[in-house]
């Protein structure tokens, strides 16, 4: 096991980002750096032993910024996804968020911790960052200490470790967006994939999840059997067309479980998602529009990346039946989730 250290730019009040570079002994890379505490890039063999980078994003530190990325990579939070109208009650009062994605809420707010500068302690085979959310940040209450630490193992697995405490009763759903193409170019609706899940969440058309849940059995959510993404993803409603749903996990008190399987069949790359969490939001870049531009100066057409973001559920603050997000003090938040990287 290598780690590197690199500089990888400044933001615009000089604070110094540095790229970390954990390489296994079987060559896979994963580059880490501490805007945003985002994964950069993840490079991984196919079936012929060739190293491939397999995330989108930026080659500098300046995409990242200059194009407000769509949250390439980086932690996200202090709530993932979608809070319906930006708002929600706690202990009898109202908090108020900012409404970023249409009347919605969305992955943490204006300046969520995908912009945030990170505190980073490198120590093979990991990277620990940390981060104080200060009360009132993004309209949430209470002091919120977070930590995340990935770490590279030898069997090629990306291992990604959160924790969190508050000062004030406080909602935390913390999750990685990083976009994958296993292919490393082109679309990912070739791509085979297997949900370990039989319900879902179905969204109205803000993506809001109405407070249901559907068994995907007879409809184009079914991934219970490896099927391509692009097989039915025309069968949905919605403008942009895709994925951008949030799957039921088994409840098992917290242990960690399989939660997707992913294969390409070219370069026979399988990336696996194993998770503690209750679900996982599978989202196939719909909003990419060819806007931008990424690694190698390519443009990010839709569909070119996948994300499958484990999580709680979207709107929990204000979906009672939905598990809870609420963190109190004295109590700890903690979740594991693991990409394992291989070939048939």
């Amino acid at each position: 096991m290598n780690l590197q250290t690199k500089p990888f730019g400044k933001l615009a009040d000089n604070a110094e980002v540095t790229l970390f570079i954990l390489t296994n002994a079987n060559g896979v890379r994963a580059s880490l750096m501490n805007y945003g505490a985002t994964l950069v890039a993840l490079e991984a063999p196919d079936r012929n032993g060739k190293l491939t980078d397999v995330t989108l994003g930026f080659d500098t530190l300046e995409g990242y910024v200059k194009f407000n990325s769509p949250y390439f990579g980086c932690i996200v939070g202090r709530c993932a996804n979608r809070i319906a109208g930006g708002r929600f009650h706690l202990d009898g009062k109202e908090y108020r968020l900012a409404t970023n994605a249409g009347n919605a809420h969305l992955h943490g707010g204006q300046r969520g911790f995908d912009k945030a500068f990170w505190r980073a302690e490198p120590k093979l085979p990991s990277v620990k960052f940390t981060y104080l959310s200060p009360d009132g940040e993004e309209g949430y209450p209470g002091n919120l200490a977070v930590t995340v630490t990935y770490t590279l193992t030898e069997n090629n697995e990306l291992q990604i470790e959160y924790t969190a405490t508050t000062d004030k009763p406080a909602p935390v759903n913390l999750t990685n967006h990083t976009y994958f193409n296993l292919a490393g170019s082109g679309t990912i609706l070739g791509h085979e994939l297997l949900i370990a899940s039989t319900q879902y969440l179905p969204v109205n058309d803000a993506l809001l999840p109405t407070g249901e849940i559907h068994p995907v059995k007879g409809t184009p959510m079914d991934f219970t059997t490896s099927t391509s993404i692009g097989q039915r993803i025309h069968q949905l409603k919605g403008d942009p067309i895709g994925y951008d749903h949030t799957y039921v996990l088994e409840n098992d008190g917290g242990k960690t479980k399989l939660a997707a399987r992913v294969l390409e069949p070219l370069s026979g790359r399988v990336l696996e998602v194993y998770t503690t969490e209750p679900g996982v939001q599978l989202y196939t870049g719909n909003f990419l529009d060819g806007a931008i531009s990424g690694k190698g100066g390519r443009a990010y057409q839709q569909h070119t990346g996948f994300c499958l973001e484990t999580q709680h559920f979207p709107d929990s603050v204000n979906q009672p039946t939905f598990p809870s997000v609420i963190l109190k003090p004295g109590r700890q938040y903690r979740q594991k989730t693991t990409y394992r990287l291989g070939v048939p």
